[in-house]
């Protein structure tokens, strides 16, 4: 007969007595195994958060999630000494939300703490790293096998360009034809001691002559300019040399076809100058255009073809 299979999702716990095969995709999340020794069966959890206030999500919270597993098991048999646990994921996985947060981390502490204050064994721990993992558990033998996730091309440059940016200041390039607002997005952001403006440039055709020499890791770009207008020089950047471009324009207003069109070309974001407040002193501009430059730096921005963006 062939064994039952269970995928652990999310906020859920999968107890059974039957033999079957537990498994579950962890990232940052955590998953515990408890075996019972004695009976031979097993349950897993599988939960994304340390602790939360929200009733109806109660399952994806550690706290809750892990003391529920046990409480589960220790109704069939009440000998805790008969529980062996396995701990699984908490990974600080590069491009997923909870990078940065800590939360992997706090996942694993919070499942660890669980488990040693009722007294149950770690069997084994393979929590960690930058990578997720498959985790199957034979509940009727308390067997485990874990797959390793391999990396993704794009998660490789991810790693290399946040390592990269670790180490020095964010380079930003200013391309805008009024000098005015020009002094004021480098003023804003010479505010953070986080980024560096390299330059820059009043038209289309200066910032490409800047880009070549300084290597921007941040464009922030207006489309109303001489000569060739902000959404052209984007295609041309998407096409030949594609790096993060943030628009800052005053024809980008939400819900315009403008903003749509810089955004389908290939601009990580795009703001309205309206809602940076320029003339009305630099802390709103800092403020919100300092946060999207570091998102953005850390954003993979892929190469486009001429016929993709051709007629958009």
């Amino acid at each position: 007969m062939e064994k039952k299979k269970i995928f652990v999702l999310p906020g859920e716990i999968a107890l059974t007595k039957q033999s079957a095969e537990i498994s579950t995709l962890l990232g940052s999340c955590v998953a515990v195994c408890l075996y019972n020794k004695k009976l031979k069966f097993g349950g897993m959890n599988h939960f994304m958060l340390s602790t939360g206030g929200n009733k109806s999500m109660a399952g994806k919270y550690g706290d809750y999630s892990t003391r529920k597993l046990i409480d589960s098991m220790l109704r069939v048999d009440g000998n805790v000494n008969n529980l062996e646990a396995s701990v699984y994921g908490g990974g600080a996985v590069v491009g997923h939300l909870s990078a940065g947060f800590n939360i992997g981390e706090k996942n694993i502490k919070i499942a660890v703490d669980i488990l040693r204050e009722r007294k149950i064994k770690i069997k084994t721990q393979k929590t960690g790293g930058d990578s997720g993992m498959k985790v199957y558990f034979n509940n009727h033998t308390g067997s485990i096998e874990v797959r390793m996730i391999l990396k993704s091309e794009l998660t490789l440059q991810l790693e290399a360009k946040k390592k990269d940016l670790a180490g020095r200041k964010i380079r930003v390039l200013i391309v805008d034809d009024s000098a005015t607002v020009r002094n004021i997005l480098h003023k804003a952001f010479d505010l953070d001691d986080e980024i560096h403006v390299v330059g820059e440039a009043e038209d289309a055709y200066d910032a490409r002559s800047k880009i070549l020499e300084l290597d921007p890791d941040v464009i922030t770009l207006d489309i109303i300019m001489p000569k060739m207008d902000g959404v052209s020089f984007l295609k041309k950047l998407m096409v030949h040399m594609p790096k993060p471009v943030i628009i800052v324009s005053s024809v980008a207003q939400k819900g315009s076809k403008m903003r749509l069109r810089a955004s389908d070309i290939g601009a990580v974001d795009i703001l309205d100058k309206e809602d940076l407040k320029l003339y009305q002193g630099l802390d709103t501009v800092r403020r919100i255009l300092t946060a999207k430059v570091k998102i953005a730096a850390a954003t993979h921005v892929k190469k486009r073809e001429a016929r993709e963006v051709a007629n958009i």
